[in-house]
């Protein structure tokens, strides 16, 4: 076994418990957007994108970093992918927010369960990763359990499918065109904004909102509230091992799971049950054999 020193030790542990917060802070993003159920969906989402945009160019400008945002511009096929990725994050963001004001959480937390599986497929199609037997086994696991769902239910739970297939695309395509996560994210958002403000132009005119201060503070701060969580993942990607990585992002969909079912009082009928128990025991199967290969990998060497 490899001699790890205090201070491999330490940085392991401070990873662990960033990338820990960082799920978390997404696992509780339902309570937050839950607090804005007065306003509508589009001027949420609208905001969303103006506050967080604002606050990334901020962050980048305190850390010298504004230039990476300008030289994503310069390479055609990167300002193609930020435009893409875009449209999809503001896709995945809207039908996020509908889904929490609607009282569809729990549905919300089974796509971004489907997510990382979707993204082992997709990362077959898009860079030829090769995909081994218990990896396709998974993958078609997760997708007969949301087929028999869809049949039972007579209806697509297309909020799980557009949430999973939405935010897979998007960091396929973030991985392709090679964009960092933060400049990346600010580009994309300043694509989108002067379309969110001109309708929040429409909506209220020069008014950030006509629903009281504790809304419009609650609208501005929906700009940091996006970015840490971010900010914490960067942290925490480039100190832990990405298996240990892989792992703990199932936190965020269990926290979403919990607070759908236990604190805002939603239920699960037989059909999503079914769907659920077949995603999880496809991503425990996944989790599983990339544990064995792993070990198997290490003992090779």
């Amino acid at each position: 076994m490899p001699h790890t020193s205090p201070g491999q030790a330490r940085t392991l542990k401070l990873g662990t418990l960033a990338a820990f917060s960082a799920y978390g802070m997404w696992g509780v993003l339902p309570l937050y957007w839950k607090q804005l159920s007065s306003v509508s969906a589009l001027e949420v989402l609208c905001h969303r994108v103006v506050w967080s945009g604002l606050f990334l160019v901020l962050v980048l400008l305190a850390q010298g970093r504004l230039g990476d945002v300008l030289g994503i511009w310069r390479k055609r096929t990167s300002a193609l992918a930020v435009m893409a990725c875009s449209a999809l994050i503001t896709v995945n963001w809207g039908i996020y927010i509908w889904a929490v004001q609607v009282g569809r959480v729990t549905e919300s937390s089974l796509g971004y369960y489907i997510t990382p599986l979707l993204s082992v497929a997709l990362g077959a199609f898009f860079f030829h990763e090769k995909l081994d037997h218990w990896a396709r086994v998974s993958v078609s696991l997760a997708v007969m359990g949301v087929a028999v769902a869809t049949w039972r239910l007579g209806s697509l739970p297309w909020v799980a499918v557009v949430l999973s297939i939405s935010f897979a695309l998007y960091g396929a395509l973030k991985k392709k065109a090679g964009l960092d996560a933060l400049s990346g994210l600010a580009a994309e958002t300043l694509v989108s904004m002067p379309f969110a403000l001109a309708t929040l132009v429409w909506m209220h005119g020069g008014a950030i909102s006509h629903a009281g201060p504790k809304t419009a503070t609650l609208l501005i701060l929906a700009g940091p509230v996006t970015a840490l969580p971010l900010l914490t993942f960067a942290y925490a990607a480039v100190r832990i091992p990405l298996q240990r990585l892989g792992f703990i992002q199932y936190f965020s969909p269990t926290l979403q799971l919990s607070i759908g079912l236990f604190l805002l009082g939603e239920h699960l009928n037989t059909p999503m049950r079914f769907a659920f128990a077949t995603v999880v025991a496809a991503v425990l199967l996944y989790a599983g054999t990339r544990s064995r290969g792993h070990a198997a990998a290490k003992s090779a060497a």
